[in-house]
């Protein structure tokens, strides 16, 4: 028995459905030029590190042939690689493309844009308080740019427990953290130096900072709420916190439909992180099934997109046409003409 096709017996009242959820333009770009690679080569396609956090999506490329490796140097030479969307550090990419016969890099561009602020501030003579989870893909990568220049910190103590530079400080984020993942320590690093460089716009991502909003907005009505993505998302377990600190009497973070427990009950919220496909958000609708239907409470729209990476606009651009046909296209859509219409849910259902 599919487990996914089953509804729950426990009487759920209604869903109220988080807007914006799920993909964010950054996913959707290296979805999509996963997709493209895997089409455009024969197996097997190489990918530094998971190209998203999500496990539906993984598994998915993994069954077509795509290899994801921790270390580049796993990569047998003369092979394609990608590059993920959380960004490598500088040593990496220059060993990526000494090895590979090709390399996509699917950095996302605000990830891009904390790498060049690191190193317009270290080339300054700045030391640099960053702000992010230990370990994590996008931290490691950001400080691997001026490891010399660079404090990685995520709690007030820590800020407090930083030593006295004699150089100016900067404040640079991991993308994407919570508010208040931020918040605290923000105002940590500005209390201790308080003639601190900030960038003008925010390093914390705009897709994370909605799918935070929406998820506040219906939190505090909600008996249940069930956010949709892995466990190694930053953003998604962000979102869980942000629902228990709303005050939401429980809160359940799940990987697909099947890991739902039998005893939900009452209005349930639902959204979903920004690497979790719709599919996993449609499944979860139909095991909840609820009595009153679906609400979406939508906060804001989003039309920001990003589009293939330079890389692979060249490889398409040089195929032409006969690329469009190879990879699902057709005459009238031959290159990327069409990219910006063309969803990255529809792309991974299609693999």
């Amino acid at each position: 028995m599919d487990p996914v096709s089953d509804t729950l017996d426990s009487g759920v009242e209604k869903v109220l459905l988080a807007a914006p959820r799920g993909f964010c333009a950054g996913v959707e770009m290296a979805i999509k030029a996963l997709a493209w690679m895997v089409r455009a080569f024969e197996p097997p396609v190489y990918c530094y590190h998971e190209i998203v956090h999500n496990q539906l999506v993984v598994e998915r490329f993994r069954q077509r042939g795509v290899v994801f490796v921790n270390d580049v140097g796993e990569v047998p030479p003369g092979r394609p690689v990608m590059l993920s969307a959380h960004g490598s550090a500088p040593e990496v990419v220059a060993e990526a493309r000494r090895r590979a016969s090709y390399v996509v890099d699917a950095v996302c561009p605000l990830v891009t844009k904390v790498h060049h602020e690191v190193k317009v501030r270290a080339g300054k003579g700045y030391r640099i308080v960053y702000v992010g989870h230990e370990g994590h893909e996008e931290a490691v990568g950001t400080m691997a740019v001026a490891p010399d220049a660079i404090d990685r910190v995520e709690s007030v103590d820590e800020v407090l427990a930083l030593a006295d530079p004699e150089q100016p400080v900067a404040l640079l984020a991991q993308t994407t953290l919570s508010h208040r993942d931020w918040a605290d320590v923000a105002d940590a690093v500005t209390g201790r130096f308080p003639d601190v460089w900030t960038p003008g716009r925010s390093d914390l991502c705009f897709a994370t900072t909605n799918r935070q909003a929406a998820l506040m907005d219906i939190a505090p009505r909600c008996d249940v709420v069930v956010v949709i993505g892995s466990v190694n998302s930053s953003n998604t377990r962000a979102l869980e916190r942000l629902a228990a600190g709303a005050g939401c009497p429980r809160v359940l973070r799940i990987n697909s439909a099947d890991e739902l427990p039998d005893d939900i009950t009452g209005v349930v919220g639902v959204t979903a992180g920004a690497s979790a496909p719709e599919e996993l958000v449609d499944s979860v609708i139909r095991r909840l099934a609820p009595r009153r239907g679906v609400e979406e409470v939508r906060v804001t729209e989003e039309d920001e997109y990003f589009p293939p990476p330079r890389e692979m606009r060249d490889l398409l651009a040089a195929v032409g046409s006969l690329g469009a046909f190879a990879l699902g296209g057709t005459a009238s859509s031959a290159g990327l003409t069409d990219d910006r219409n063309l969803s990255a849910s529809d792309v991974l259902a299609d693999l």
